[in-house]
């Protein structure tokens, strides 16, 4: 049985983002072994459930947009981009059911900040570093990471990859306080800026990251290696099984 992924379209105003963007992380999903369902971002919230009824799994994908600072108690500042409310609202549809039923989920760049504002986090609204963390999409190799030791992510290093991998960069905000339970797995060791979190369980898989795996899938078997690992979490996903109460007569 084909796995079935979640996404959201990337944007509810930039047709010409989403062509852009979107068939990447659908050609990455197609090649880990996954089918992808697209979730329009003007759909009723009964569709977008009875969509959610037949997936393993949910990837929130990048957006030129930026996560709206009053969602985690800030005004925005000059640098700060348009929020996308509808975008917002998906994605908040997607991962309550994913939490409720502990289905796997990957976040890559705004889908990664959007995650960890959900889970009560905080955003640095403009990063101000020595790294240059825009270089562009044709950038596939911008600044390195470093990987914590033991967590989920590091066991998704192949054997032959450098110690701190090389990734692509594409943002020019990051996540400031970490939401509630996820952990830090990966930060740039030059400005300390958080490039990636994963959930603090065993049951759940959890993975957001910060640059854009989808975009170096082909050359990098580190990106493969996290899209694999997310699809291998969703094929063997089983719904949280409600107890039911016992009444005695």
């Amino acid at each position: 049985m084909s796995v079935h992924i979640a996404i959201p379209e990337p944007t509810s105003s930039d047709p010409a983002y989403n062509q852009r963007s979107l068939p990447a992380y659908l050609a990455a999903l197609h090649s880990a072994g996954a089918t992808p369902i697209i979730v329009p971002l003007h759909e009723r919230q009964d569709r977008v459930a009875r969509l959610l009824a037949g997936v393993q799994g949910i990837l929130l994908p990048g957006s030129r947009y930026d996560v709206d600072p009053q969602r985690y108690g800030e005004d925005p500042l000059p640098e700060c981009s348009e929020a996308d409310p509808a975008r917002t609202a998906v994605d908040e549809l997607l991962l309550q059911d994913a939490f409720n039923l502990h289905k796997p989920i990957l976040a890559i760049c705004h889908g990664a900040q959007t995650l960890n504002v959900w889970r009560n986090g905080s955003l640095i609204q403009d990063l101000k570093t020595a790294v240059n963390h825009r270089p562009g999409r044709e950038v596939a190799k911008a600044h390195p990471v470093r990987i914590a030791p033991g967590s989920r992510l590091a066991r998704m290093i192949p054997r032959n990859e450098e110690a701190e991998p090389q990734v692509n960069s594409s943002h020019h905000q990051a996540i400031g306080v970490v939401g509630d339970n996820l952990l830090v797995c990966a930060l740039v060791p030059e400005d300390g800026a958080i490039e990636a979190v994963e959930l603090d369980s065993a049951e759940q898989f959890v993975l957001a990251v910060q640059w854009h795996p989808e975009r170096t899938y082909t050359e990098s078997a580190f990106s493969r290696a996290i899209f694999a690992g997310f699809v291998q979490a969703a094929s063997i996903w089983q719904p949280r099984k409600i107890q039911e109460s016992v009444v005695v007569g």
